[in-house]
């Protein structure tokens, strides 16, 4: 009979839940579909990115995320386009996730492993680059779609591109001084759709889907943070070592 009512008690438990969980996503997925096409404007001067006005100075979403990291900017940007992203469990598990929602083929092919290398791998481009502050990707794609392919914009082109039926992305790694041996790490992505059919199909897959995409920017960060500090221990304790 304990036994009995151990389980029954068990099975409340997870009922209440996953109830739990599936309400707070329903309520996420309103609040972006009602957020989209109204992106906050960052108010702290800081947090403006004129670089990044460039190429996208209007925008359907916008995300930013950041963290202080005690460690030089060239380091921790360094570290930043080196990210193994899937090593982190939590982006693993929202990209299969994705597969098995919109139907996805698993991408079998050989890709480099630092986030820098493997984005342009699968046809994201570099816009713009501060040596050692800041890298500004971009592409174009269909992201609705269950394989979207992401295709690449000559940086001189890409403020005006306006073919139908696509959303145009880009994202930053930034590295901002922080004191004499500190940083802050900065990562925004914006993205705006070319037409109003575009918008209507963004607008969906963005209210269901973009919970897991900011989840994974969040999860980054400590990761990163460890990963720059560890690169700036291993750098000050080399150059001491130097005669």
């Amino acid at each position: 009979m304990r036994t009995s009512s151990t389980i029954r008690s068990a099975v409340r438990g997870l009922a209440f839940g996953a109830g739990l969980t599936a309400s707070a996503y329903a309520c996420w997925v309103a609040m972006a579909w009602r957020g989209y096409g109204h992106p906050a404007r960052p108010e702290d001067p800081d947090e403006q990115d004129a670089l990044l006005d460039r190429f996208m100075p209007a925008y359907d979403v916008a995300e930013r995320h950041r963290i202080a990291v005690a460690a030089p900017p060239a380091v921790t940007l360094e570290a930043a386009r080196e990210m193994h992203l899937f090593d982190l469990p939590v982006a693993r598990t929202i990209f299969r996730a994705r597969e098995i929602v919109l139907g996805s083929a698993p991408d079998d092919e050989d890709r480099p492993k630092g986030l820098l290398a493997m984005t342009q791998s699968i046809g994201w481009r570099i816009l713009a680059e501060t040596p050692g502050r800041e890298i500004v990707v971009g592409a174009v794609t269909k992201p609705w779609e269950p394989n979207p392919v992401f295709r690449g914009v000559d940086p001189g082109a890409f403020a005006a591109f306006d073919e139908p039926d696509y959303v145009k992305i880009v994202w930053t790694l930034r590295a901002d001084p922080d004191g004499p041996e500190g940083s802050v790490f900065r990562t925004e992505t914006r993205a705006v759709a070319t037409d109003v059919e575009a918008a209507l199909k963004f607008r969906r897959y963005w209210a269901f889907l973009s919970a897991g995409i900011i989840l994974i920017r969040q999860a980054s960060l400590r990761p990163l943070k460890r990963d720059a500090e560890r690169r700036a221990r291993s750098h000050a304790a080399a150059t001491a070592a130097t005669p």
